[in-house]
């Protein structure tokens, strides 16, 4: 019950900014996560490489995060798309996030298993992986954003 209030209430704290006159804060002296509504529970870390400079590494941090949270909730041992794969399966899911019983449920459920799936080969294999990899600010921030997303369909099914 304490968790769903929180849960409410952050929801209702993210959002307060939609309803604040901000003359004294223009658009322009915002943080990037600010303007983007990046996901506030990334670790530390993640905000700091990216205001460093280092936008590869602060995708790859957002995305480990991804990776460890639907671990300790699917406790299985795997990782990357083997783990997405298996913790969000329509048919046995550890991770279920809707009650699969309509057939546009069990779309949601394998459409953001592939979801995550793919951001772990798409998006946190690459830079893992590459000795020299580089990203831009707005592709970062484009990363941070559908990490922020999927962060967020967990929360909403009460994973977080």
């Amino acid at each position: 019950m304490a968790s769903n209030f929180f849960a409410r209430f952050e929801r209702i704290a993210r959002s307060a900014h939609l309803f604040i006159e901000r003359e004294d804060m223009p658009e322009a002296q915002l943080h990037p996560f600010d303007q983007r509504n990046i996901y506030p529970s990334f670790p530390p870390k993640v905000q700091r490489l990216f205001d460093d400079g280092y936008y590869a590494e602060a995708t790859f941090e957002a995305f480990k995060f991804i990776d460890k949270k639907v671990r300790q909730h699917s406790k299985l041992k795997k990782s990357g798309y083997k783990l997405m794969m298996e913790a969000f399966h329509k048919d046995n899911p550890l991770i279920r996030l809707n009650a699969l019983q309509e057939t546009s449920e069990e779309d949601e459920q394998e459409g953001f298993r592939f979801l995550f799936a793919g951001s772990a080969l798409a998006i946190r294999n690459p830079r893992g992986h590459e000795v020299d990899a580089q990203d831009d600010p707005d592709v970062c921030l484009d990363h941070l954003a559908f990490a922020s997303l999927l962060l967020r369909r967990l929360e909403q099914a009460g994973f977080i």
